[in-house]
């Protein structure tokens, strides 16, 4: 009978140890997960049932439920080192954001820091009005928790809210509890529907932090157009991405959301990967591609602004800026980067005739390239910008083309010089390269030699 109680109190114990697990030497309560959501949650959808889960690099596998004071006591959060909330957004289906625990594992391989999930799906789906509904509320309870935080050691400029869509101005809310004080705010394509009219205390807006950048990825359909923080970066004008298609054969997700997700991708890659996502701040992105904004040097600014992790962008302006456009091109797939060129087009004696000319940039053996076109009028001087993979140096070779129809015949253009030169040009390395004195007959090929 005693080895039979001794049996059932070991299996006891067995159990109850099951219902933990060990993180690098920690006993900690089971992994917290997302909430799920069923269609029975819509009757309570404008609660919020929010919880805080928090992941360290003592537990980065095995997230935290942090709700209370007693639970933050028992975490592995830490007030010395910085922390990063990370809210999602809207969610229509009631599913977890499959992109948030790949931004969080990238915080936490980048930086030694606490990474808190908040977890408001009950809250944010169904009804996207609800969700809106419910942003003062859960404003509040994030600040709550901060304050916890702060009175644990932490200090507000420690704080970096990263906010996706609806996430960005809930970010906002939070920013508002404590009048401006966090340290930073990141708006990832941050909501256009009932916030594109709204008054600044009402959506994110650069008062709301210390430093408060959003990056515009799909600005004509869910995201917001006009700039929020005092760094705004447009991706391809913020409008449609390379890779993101909205034919009638294409998938849902591209159909849909792809332009809208491509922020929070392209933002996860920055923290990533190493190679830089500059941006050119400039009042539009057609003054941009047309050669304008070539300098990074924008009222107070010396430096162009990077995405990622830099503080404040990479910037140390001696004057905060205000809802400065930045804008970039990127490629169709991570890491997105690529390099920004200018090409200068002088030409000899022209007639008035418009012609329109295809110029292709050869490199790495003929096999790399990218193409511009580009209208020839009385214009002596043409100017544009574009993107290409390589560097300059690797830039071998131009092609270039005479575009005719049938309804215009093409003209003999004379080229004094086409020079293409890497931007910024304020803080370039590499030396220009260049063709000169040619004729432009149909198709010509030649060599790129340094200017």
């Amino acid at each position: 009978m005693a080895d039979h109680q001794n049996k059932v109190s070991l299996l006891g114990r067995l159990i109850v140890l099951l219902c933990f697990t060990r993180v690098n030497g920690d006993i900690s309560q089971n992994c917290s997960e997302f909430q799920s959501y069923s269609w029975r949650s819509i009757l309570r959808r404008s609660e919020l049932n929010v919880q805080f889960m928090l992941l360290t690099r003592r537990n980065a596998d095995c997230a935290q439920f942090i709700k209370g004071d007693n639970d933050i006591e028992n975490s592995n959060f830490n007030g010395s080192l910085p922390t990063k909330i990370i809210m999602h957004g809207f969610r229509l289906t009631g599913s977890k954001p499959s992109w948030i625990d790949d931004m969080a594992k990238e915080l936490i391989n980048a930086m030694d820091v606490n990474v808190v999930i908040v977890d408001w799906i009950i809250g944010a789906t169904a009804l996207y009005s609800s969700a809106v509904d419910n942003l003062d509320n859960l404003g509040e309870e994030i600040g709550t928790l901060i304050q916890s935080f702060v009175s644990r050691g932490s200090t507000r400029e420690s704080f970096h809210l990263i906010g996706v869509s609806l996430g960005a101005h809930l970010a906002g809310y939070v920013g508002r509890v404590f009048d401006g004080k966090l340290g930073r705010i990141t708006g990832l394509d941050p909501a256009g529907p009932k916030f594109s009219k709204k008054a600044v205390d009402r959506r994110l807006d650069p008062g709301d932090a210390v430093f408060v950048e959003a990056i515009h990825s799909d600005s004509d359909y869910f995201g917001i157009s006009q700039p929020v923080g005092h760094i705004d970066f447009y991706l391809n004008d913020g409008k449609d991405q390379p890779g993101c298609t909205r034919s009638s054969t294409s998938s849902v997700y591209k159909h849909v959301i792809c332009d809208h997700m491509r922020a929070v991708h392209l933002y996860i890659s920055s923290i990533k990967n190493h190679c830089p996502l500059v941006a050119f701040p400039c009042l539009s992105y057609e003054l941009f591609i047309s050669g304008e904004c070539v300098e990074c040097q924008y009222n107070s600014l010396r430096h162009c602004p990077h995405i990622g992790l830099l503080d404040q962008a990479g910037l140390h302006a001696s004057i905060q800026p205000r809802e400065v456009k930045a804008f970039l091109m990127t490629s169709s797939h991570a890491p997105f980067c690529v390099k920004h060129f200018l090409v200068e087009l002088m030409l000899g004696e022209i007639g008035t005739r418009n012609q329109r000319v295809e110029i292709i940039f050869l490199s790495n053996n003929y096999n790399q390239r990218s193409k511009l076109q580009l209208l020839i009028t009385n214009k002596r001087i043409l100017k544009k910008v574009i993107s290409h993979d390589v560097s300059l140096g690797n830039m071998t070779a131009v092609n270039i083309k005479l575009l005719s129809t049938w309804r215009q015949k093409a003209h003999v253009i004379p080229i004094e010089m086409l020079r293409i030169t890497e931007l910024p040009l304020n803080d370039r390395e590499t030396q220009s390269r260049c063709i000169y004195d040619t004729v432009i007959n149909k198709v010509i090929f030649q060599e790129l030699v340094n200017c």
